[in-house]
C-alpha cells in the first residue's frame, strides 16, 4: 500500500497540476452591420463555436449561417435563400493563429488574428485586429473587421444593389472558458 501512495501522488501531479491547453466558446457573438442610404440591415448570431489551443496560438471559428437574427423575417428568408445560400453552404469557418499570442498575460492584449474565413464556397486570407482580455481561466477575444461582399461571390440583384452594402462590417465577441477533453 505504501508503495502506491508516491505513484498515486504522481499521477495527481501530472493529472491536475496541467494547464488547460484549450479554451472553448460555445455560445460566441457574431454580428454584422451593413449601411446604405437606403437601408440599413443588421443580423446576430449567438450560435458560433469557438476554440484557442493556448500552446500554439491557433484559433478555429464555426458558425451556421442560418442561424443569424435580422428585425425582419424577410431579411433573414432572403438572407439565407438568395445570398449565402445556406441550404448549400451550411457555415462559414475562420482557422488560423493570434500572432505573438501570450495566454500567461493578465489583463489586455491587441494581437492580430491571421488566417482562412471560408464562406459560400469561397476563402479569403484576413489579418484581423484582435482584443484579448484574460480574466482567470477565462478569455476574451473581441474585435471588428470589414469584409467585401463580391470576394465571397454573393450575388446581388442590380434592383437591389442599393440596398446593400459593398462592405460589410462584422463584429466578434468570444468569451473561451476551459475545454475538458
Amino acid at each position: 500500500m505504501n508503495k502506491l501512495i508516491p505513484f498515486f501522488v504522481l499521477f495527481c501531479l501530472c493529472t491536475f497540476g496541467q494547464e488547460h491547453t484549450k479554451v472553448i466558446e460555445r455560445q460566441g457573438h457574431v454580428s454584422f452591420f451593413s449601411y446604405t442610404s437606403v437601408e440599413h440591415i443588421k443580423a446576430e448570431n449567438n450560435q458560433v463555436l469557438g476554440i484557442v489551443d493556448l500552446q500554439t496560438g491557433g484559433i478555429a471559428i464555426s458558425m451556421l449561417m442560418n442561424a443569424f437574427i435580422f428585425e425582419k423575417a424577410l431579411m433573414r428568408e432572403h438572407f439565407n435563400e438568395s445570398y449565402v445560400e445556406s441550404d448549400i453552404y451550411p457555415k462559414a469557418i475562420f482557422e488560423g493563429n493570434i500572432v505573438d499570442f501570450d495566454p500567461a498575460l493578465s489583463g489586455e492584449q491587441t494581437r492580430i488574428v491571421k488566417g482562412n474565413f471560408s464562406m459560400h464556397g469561397e476563402t479569403k486570407q484576413l489579418e484581423i485586429k484582435a482584443k484579448i482580455e484574460r480574466r482567470e481561466q477565462i478569455y476574451v477575444l473581441s474585435g471588428t473587421f470589414e469584409t467585401v461582399v463580391q470576394d465571397y461571390k454573393i450575388k446581388i440583384p442590380p434592383l437591389l444593389a442599393g440596398n446593400i452594402a459593398k462592405t460589410i462590417s462584422v463584429d466578434f465577441r468570444f468569451e473561451c472558458a476551459p475545454y475538458e477533453d
